[in-house]
């Protein structure tokens, strides 16, 4: 049983604002409490990837490596810690071997110092190439393991997940509850078991979708856990992480005492208190976002309901909600129960939608087709066999590393990216490009560079 401080991970530049505010917050609303952050003594401060990427150039018309180069001349004491979703790196399908690899190499160029690296269905096979250009690169790997439940996950399932990340050369694993599905006592025994079998410093991320978070990071605290991940007040709590001050109160006094003063974050918090205010005004967003405790039944993160719930609305169709919800775990089960984390969550949600409105699996969308066949990699437990040909459409399955398919990229995106008038671009917009091409392009040409 560890006994040193509990350390923080700082989500408010990132998830925070991703989970409560749609990733609206821009540079110039962080630049002024960066220095104030790197003094506070946190872990890391987590500040780039996950929807950043995606949101900098489609919202808020700034480009995504700018920020990363001027949150990293800011922070000079806290490593800046990103999100990278293995082979998928920031988008929603697998990218070539050289892509992933010149990603990664960027990104800690320009100042990424821990990356936390996951993939949809725990396939380490389609994490492997990330983690290795990170160690090359000289970052710190963090292995991620997603949490989820179903009659193929257990205790033992995680902790070999865990060990296979630790030969591949992490420096420390993540237990990530991306739907706050983890109870405490069941965070308690997962944490002994994985302190017990793995030599590495362990990291949990959770949210508050079920109304549980703090208990279970509490729980995970007595455990051995090394790292938490929790957001300031303003961004916390609702679908975000649990709120700093408030963890570092309920350690003061015990034996893993975390060794940040909550009084100095008070200023911080009441300047981010603003700066929510401001980002509901500009982009009309409402934080409110329920807790709900469905979430343990259904397993379905509290951002994915209510986009259900819309679409339904939108075809007219509200009154078959509830047998969405009901037709969402049978669809996981028969999809080989991947967990429900992007971009597995919108396949396994598109698909259960399709079965109510027109009749079960009378419509295959291509992207369930491509987790059917594997291309995705491998699903936890096999697909329903009864249900593999309808599922497939006969095409041929995938039973190797989905990436290995795919022919380098790199020089293909700045081809491309010269023919439509941007010469000599910059490795960093050739990625952005890659990654993201429509709203590439528009960002592009609005800044003069087609």
């Amino acid at each position: 049983m560890s006994n040193q401080p509990i350390k923080i991970t700082e989500t408010v530049l990132r998830d925070g604002h991703q989970s409560l505010l749609a990733t609206r917050m821009r540079i110039s609303q962080m630049i002024p409490m960066l220095e104030q952050l790197d003094a506070v003594g946190y872990h890391s401060i987590e500040a780039w990837g996950g929807a950043t990427f995606d949101s900098c150039l489609r919202f808020l018309d700034e480009d995504p490596w700018e920020r990363l180069r001027t949150l990293k001349s800011y922070l000079k004491k806290t490593p800046i810690q990103m999100l990278l979703r293995g082979q998928n790196v920031l988008g929603y399908s697998h990218y070539a071997d050289d892509f992933v690899k010149e990603f990664v190499h960027r990104s800690v160029d320009n100042g990424v110092g821990i990356i936390r690296i996951f993939d949809a269905l725990n396939d380490v096979a389609n994490m492997e190439v990330a983690m290795k250009a990170a160690k090359q690169a000289g970052a710190h790997v963090q292995g991620t393991i997603v949490y989820t439940i179903s009659p193929y996950h257990s205790r033992e399932t995680f902790v070999k997940t865990a060990k296979e990340l630790v030969e591949l050369g992490a420096d420390s694993i993540c237990i990530k509850d991306m739907a706050g599905l983890l109870v405490p006592y069941e965070a308690s025994e997962l944490v002994k078991i994985m302190k017990e079998q793995i030599s590495v410093p362990l990291a949990i991320h959770t949210h508050y979708t079920s109304g549980m978070a703090s208990m279970m990071y509490l729980k995970a605290i007595e455990a051995g856990v090394d790292i938490i991940d929790c957001a300031l007040s303003p961004f916390s709590m609702a679908s975000s992480q649990p709120a700093t001050e408030a963890m570092i109160a309920a350690m003061e006094g015990q034996a893993r005492e975390c060794k940040i003063k909550k009084e100095q974050l008070y200023p911080i918090a009441d300047y981010f208190r603003q700066v929510k205010k401001d980002i509901m005004e500009e982009f009309h967003l409402n934080p409110n976002i329920d807790i709900d405790t469905k979430v343990l039944s259904f397993q379905i993160p509290g951002g994915m309901l209510s986009n259900l719930m819309n679409q339904m609305k939108e075809q007219g169709m509200a009154d078959k909600f509830p047998e969405l919800i009901k037709e969402m775990p049978k669809v996981r089960a028969e999809l080989g129960y991947p967990p429900l984390v992007t971009p597995t969550s919108q396949i396994v949600g598109s698909m259960a939608a399709f079965n109510v409105l027109l009749g079960r699996y009378k419509m295959v969308p291509k992207e369930v087709r491509d987790l059917a066949r594997g291309k995705y990699g491998r699903t936890p437990a096999p697909v329903d066999p009864e249900l593999l040909s309808v599922l497939t459409g006969g095409e041929p399955l995938i039973d190797h590393r989905p990436a290995d398919d795919i022919a380098p990229q790199l020089e293909n995106f700045r081809r491309e990216l010269a023919e439509k008038g941007y010469q000599n671009a910059p490795m960093e917009d050739v990625l952005s490009y890659g990654l993201f091409p429509e709203v590439a392009l528009k960002y592009f040409e609005a800044k003069g560079l087609l």
